[in-house]
């Protein structure tokens, strides 16, 4: 495993050109039923090997931070910790194994993901699984355990409620890119027959130097808590437009915070 390193006093690198990465990217979202609806809007994403977390520069932390509390299992545990747990709890030994977390940091002392994404690699260098990390606006977690095909299709049945519009029913298509230069994730949800609704997150990464992650903030300051806004608004309008909200079943077990 590289090291990681510091550059220019900033964000550090690891070695080889490895992560830390930003992804400069654009989050949509479509929705089918009872009509089409769309929106889009610009995002970034840290890519972050869980055993080379970046280290900040004392006056960069409140703009990234990578915390345990953020993410699945025990908040005394480091991430990678949990991850290894998670596995090893359903079979999976990831011994001098590898995972590559895809996540908005926290910023300015808020966090929130929608979704986390850890690509979870074997000590060989091949991709023993993908976790999918989701989050929802009542402060409920649940982790997808996926085991996607050669070209990153993997279908998977809901189990987690996320939209207040939307029962806890039906099955996704996801379809994961690798972690590359470009980034690509695609997540569908089928019910009853139909596609009711679409995800789409794609973009471009970049080192994540003291400078890009700059360019990143100033673009979209405090964009973890305008996530959080947006999709409350988006909400707010479905609402409006007369989108029966479904009851929710409170979200309990093992990947609860």
């Amino acid at each position: 495993m590289a090291e990681a390193r510091s550059v220019g006093g900033g964000v550090a690198l690891a070695a080889g050109g490895g992560p830390p990465w930003l992804y400069q990217a654009e989050l949509g979202h479509v929705r089918t039923v009872p009509s089409r609806r769309a929106f889009s809007y610009r995002v970034y994403y840290w890519l972050v090997d869980l055993d080379e977390l970046p280290r900040l520069p004392l006056w960069q932390r409140p703009l990234a931070r990578f915390e345990s509390r953020d993410h699945l299992g025990d908040p005394g545990r480091s991430i990678k910790e949990n991850v290894t747990a998670f596995l090893a709890g359903n079979g999976i030994d990831l011994t001098g194994g590898r995972v590559l977390m895809l996540a908005n940091a926290r910023s300015f002392g808020h966090a929130f993901n929608p979704i986390s994404v850890h690509w979870c690699y074997a000590e060989t260098g091949e991709l023993a699984c993908i976790l999918a990390e989701v989050h929802n606006t009542y402060r409920e977690r649940h982790v997808y355990l996926l085991h996607p095909d050669p070209a990153g299709r993997v279908q998977q049945d809901k189990q987690f409620y996320v939209s207040p519009f939307l029962t806890v029913d039906g099955r996704y298509l996801m379809r994961f890119s690798p972690p590359g230069e470009r980034l690509s994730i695609t997540i569908a949800l089928r019910q009853g027959g139909a596609t009711v609704f679409t995800a789409t997150l794609a973009g471009t990464r970049r080192p994540a130097s003291t400078a890009s992650l700059l360019r990143a903030v100033a673009r979209r300051p405090a964009m973890t808590m305008l996530t959080s806004v947006w999709i409350r608004l988006q909400g707010v309008r479905l609402w409006a437009a007369g989108l029966p909200v479904v009851n929710r079943i409170p979200h309990g077990g093992p990947d609860d915070p």
